[in-house]
């Protein structure tokens, strides 16, 4: 491939999948960097590719069953083959083919999730950057309004939500707005610290019956993602891991809390 090619989808792919040649990768590098939206995409993708290949590794180092070693199942190429070794013949087959949609199942069910939660993560990131670095509009409706955020964002996303108090963590709700999010909506809240560090939640429906945090780690800043109750949830700050992660906890105990339902007053 030639140095001077323009880069197409094709770059892309190989990159994320490390097989560029030296002066290819770097000139996509320096594209991606020159190019922060398909960079933060581009980074996901990775993040998929290594989060697929970590939870099937597991699968790879296993030892090969006794029962499915080729030295256990040498038999004789004999015309008179006994009975028996041909319904063992047959069993190994069966064997074979459920192993293989085993594997093919997995990998499917784990690249679906992956796929949605880069998703969600890319457009956390994007939406993130885009409204963090406004100095004027920020936000769409104040937390002095509150109240009204909520309920709007609520009905628009057909979802209940909740503000989540993170003083303990040292950010202050600035306020909300409402974002397109393919077919459907998506909210974004912001908060601030008293350094002026910002700190988005982003909310959006996601099909997903429930995920465990998954960490998305971006240009400028990072994300932790996961999915309740058909609910897609990202945080997104230039945090360190490990503060992210306790606000994304400090987010989801808050979240399930508020998803409770009420209890009946007493008789």
């Amino acid at each position: 491939m030639s140095v001077d090619q323009p880069i197409g989808e094709d770059d892309l792919n190989a990159f994320v999948d490390g097989r560029l040649g030296p002066e290819r990768h770097a000139l996509v590098s320096r594209f991606l960097s020159e190019n922060p939206q398909l960079g933060e995409r581009v980074a996901a993708d990775i993040a998929v590719r290594n989060t697929l290949r970590d939870s099937l590794q597991f699968k790879a180092a296993e030892p090969i069953p006794a029962r499915l070693r080729i030295a256990n199942l040498a038999v004789e190429r004999h015309a008179s083959r006994p009975h028996w070794l041909r319904v063992a013949a047959a069993a190994l087959l069966f064997a074979l083919g459920g192993l293989g949609g085993w594997f093919a199942h997995a990998r499917f069910a784990a690249t679906s999730v992956a796929q949605r939660e880069t998703r969600v993560a890319a457009e956390a990131l994007s939406a993130h950057r885009v409204f963090t670095a406004e100095t004027v509009h920020p936000v769409e409706v104040a937390a002095a309004q509150e109240a009204h955020l909520v309920q709007w964002l609520s009905r628009r996303l057909n979802h209940p939500l909740k503000a989540p108090d993170l003083s303990a963590q040292g950010f202050h709700l600035m306020g909300g707005r409402l974002l397109p999010a393919g077919s459907g909506a998506a909210a974004q809240l912001m908060y601030q610290d008293d350094g002026g560090a910002r700190l988005t939640l982003y909310l959006r429906a996601d099909g997903e019956a429930g995920t465990a945090f998954r960490f998305v780690q971006g240009q400028n800043a990072s994300a932790f993602t996961w999915s309740e109750d058909g609910f897609g949830y990202a945080i997104a700050a230039q945090v360190d891991r490990t503060q992210l992660l306790n606000i994304a906890e400090s987010v989801y105990q808050q979240s399930k809390v508020s998803e409770e339902p009420k209890k009946p007053p007493p008789t």
